[in-house]
């Protein structure tokens, strides 16, 4: 039996260090690895099934092609015949702007940047996406604020004496923050929740705020008006290091408490209560999560609650922070390619003819000289994730041509003319930061590919041979097959900041540069050197109110709507979006899909817990079973994401494609519905 250190390489906060056992080429167990600070305990139950995830049976580790309707394993020969025939026939015909290529977050690492290099250098260029599923409201709020994304480092939780989750869940979506959280409790701070829900992480809340969804920023500035009406500002540190203070002292004057009551459903005297814990309890640190950003007035939300922080002074200290992103870890510059956002006004010569992400199916079947021809996904599920299912899946079946890589019979690999079997984390190393703990760490490669599973460098490699590449052009552009090559090219990565495979072999290392305490030197990269409560930027690059501003949110706040009910699509604990269900352990935790509804909405509905309903809005329906709670507030409710419609459910039928004000980001949140009873459990 042999052990290897690692990392988790999902789109997840924790990134957790990882010590795997191997017995005779197969992961026997997963373990912790205490070197790293910020998960230095078990990993969630996602980590765990790894183990059945690494060997799963239902894993895909041929090449597949549809074939009248089904899926036969045919050898890499045909299948890279087939896509290269048909991206040369494509791209003579039409241009090679008729092939999509889409790519996700599935798997993080240096690595993933061949394939952009592929398309760009070796195709030609070729349509891409610009935008994002997950955070680029509230990265951009934050940039246009602070300067940078980054916050302090997570056991720095411990010195705070107020913790705000403000619409974040860690007990499920970031399971080792609540190791500091509960702490900082015991030490004697106090916690307050604001979410729609009553969750997981609100157990120990001396305060819950319940408010309609989207409407945090009316509750975010009219807290502001509290706190300066009452003088619980920190003038010192706005003298110093604030922007814009007077201005937004007159403009939150028109934002009282009882105006963001009628708004958002919470009572004044909760209004002020929270007013108070933000203007009185030093040191605080504010953790916002990403799903209230994920409405169409998702940066100005976040603008508006990171304006608390500000007027209090706590930014910079120990205890004191913004929560938001920590993008320290992403030291190297081709780490930070997947993260960014390409506006469409921003092409870079030759690939770039972008369309939305968060308008998938829309763009795809709008886009026009040339027409897309065929698509190239890999790293995601979009068939599953992005918003609109129904359009995006018009848009996928209008197609000549559909190539996904993929490690299971997804959605979307579904729609696939040709499947290339995808690696797992365990067969190919690679470098990886975190959006949240401050390390940088080495995938390790442990085990060989499973089957016939070639990675991703090497399926490029071999299909830009079969398309006549040149070998010696493409040991320029390219990753050539074999560990050497990647160790070498990850070593030349690892060398520019003093740091080796060897070193990182045994365990993670902070990342170079880091500052533990976030903006400690008081050092903001914004235009005025300052923080920016008022951020003409806001105008210059969005057409945005420079000041923090609340504004309704599309759709779910319009007069006589036929569906009276706001619609949350929140993360589970027990999958990253749409990974991990398909397997069989993580499917008897989960169960089968539900929707939650608080037991008054239900009763209004003639609904019991456990009867068959139908959610459904103008964009679709979904037939699901009901689950009566009074976590849920009323007017809301409560199906998780990531559930694919071959196991039953695409809460996506219900979204529609639309991007957030500012950021390009995806405000799939903005949905209304109404649910009928189908039939009765009993």
């Amino acid at each position: 039996m042999k052990e290897f250190v690692t990392a988790c390489p999902r789109n997840c906060y924790s990134t957790c260090s990882l010590v795997v056992q191997v017995d005779n080429g197969r992961i026997t167990a997963i373990k912790p690895m205490p070197l790293n600070r910020a998960t230095p305990f078990n990993g969630c139950v996602k980590g765990q099934s790894y183990v059945e995830r690494a060997h799963s049976p239902d894993r895909i580790i041929y090449p597949h092609k549809k074939v009248n309707g089904r899926f036969k394993r045919i050898s890499w020969d045909e299948a890279l015949s087939i896509i290269a025939e048909k991206l040369s026939f494509i791209k003579e015909k039409y241009g090679q702007q008729a092939v999509l290529f889409y790519s996700a977050s599935g798997m993080s690492g240096l690595l993933n940047d061949f394939s952009l290099k592929f398309w760009r250098d070796v195709y030609g260029g070729a349509t891409t996406v610009y935008g994002n599923l997950c955070w680029p409201a509230g990265l951009e709020a934050t940039r246009l604020t602070l300067g940078e994304n980054k916050h302090n480092v997570p056991w720095d939780l411990e010195n705070a004496k107020l913790i705000v989750l403000w619409g974040k869940n860690p007990a499920e979506s970031n399971v080792h923050e609540m190791v500091p959280i509960n702490n900082a409790l015991d030490n004697g701070a106090k916690l307050v929740v604001i979410d729609p829900r009553r969750t997981q992480s609100t157990q120990r809340a001396s305060l819950l705020v319940q408010p309609f969804p989207s409407t945090d920023a009316a509750i975010a500035l009219a807290v502001s008006n509290i706190i300066i009406q009452n003088n619980w500002v920190d003038y010192d540190f706005i003298k110093q290091y604030v922007l814009g203070y007077e201005e937004f002292k007159e403009h939150v004057k028109q934002y009282t408490s009882q105006w963001a009551s009628e708004i958002s459903g919470v009572p004044v005297d909760l209004i002020e209560k929270l007013a108070w814990y933000v203007g009185n309890i030093k040191p605080m640190t504010i953790i916002p999560g990403y799903g209230m950003q994920r409405y169409t007035n998702g940066g100005q939300t976040t603008r508006a609650i990171l304006a608390l922080n500000i007027l209090t002074g706590n930014i910079g200290k120990p205890g004191a922070c913004w929560h938001y992103a920590n993008l320290q870890s992403y030291v190297f510059d081709d780490v930070l390619e997947p993260l960014s956002y390409y506006p469409p006004e921003k092409p870079d010569g030759k690939i770039r003819r972008t369309i939305s992400t968060a308008r998938l199916g829309q763009d795809m079947l709008a886009t026009k000289n040339p027409e897309l021809k065929m698509i190239w996904v890999e790293r995601g599920n979009p068939l599953t994730q992005n918003p609109n299912t129904s359009r995006v899946l018009e848009a996928f079946r209008k197609l000549d041509f559909r190539v996904v890589v993929e490690q299971f019979f997804t959605d979307t690999a579904l729609e696939a003319d040709i499947i290339l079997p995808a690696k797992n984390m365990f067969e190919q190393s690679d470098i990886i930061g975190s959006y949240w703990n401050p390390y940088v760490q080495l995938k390790q490669k442990i085990l060989e590919p499973a089957g016939e599973v070639k990675p991703e460098t090497e399926i490029y490699w071999c299909l830009a041979q079969k398309m006549g590449f040149d070998k010696t052009f493409l040991e320029d552009v390219l990753l050539p097959p074999g560990d050497e090559h990647v160790d070498r090219f990850l070593e030349s990565k690892l060398n520019k900041f003093n740091l080796s495979l060897e070193q990182l072999k045994r365990g993670p290392v902070l990342a170079p540069g880091l500052q533990e305490i976030a903006f400690s030197d008081f050092r903001f990269s914004t235009p005025s050197g300052k923080i920016e409560l008022l951020s003409n930027q806001m105008s210059e690059l969005w057409d945005e109110s420079p000041l923090p501003v609340y504004k309704p949110a599309v759709e779910l706040f319009e007069d006589k709507s036929p569906f009276p009910l706001f619609l949350m699509s929140p993360n589970t604990k027990n999958r990253i979006h749409s990974q991990f269900n398909n397997l069989k352990i993580i499917s008897l935790i989960s169960g089968e899909p539900v929707v939650q509804m608080n037991p008054n909405d239900a009763a209004e509905r003639g609904i019991n817990d456990g009867d068959m309903v139908e959610v459904y809005n103008h964009r679709g329906a979904v037939s699901i079973k009901a689950q009566l709670t009074y976590e849920v507030r009323k007017g809301c409710v409560v199906i998780p994401n990531g559930w694919w419609r071959t196991q039953g459910v695409s809460v996506n039928m219900l979204s529609e494609g639309r991007e957030t004000d500012i950021g390009h980001g995806s405000a799939f949140h903005n949905n209304r519905v109404e649910v009928r009873l189908i039939k009765n459990s009993k």
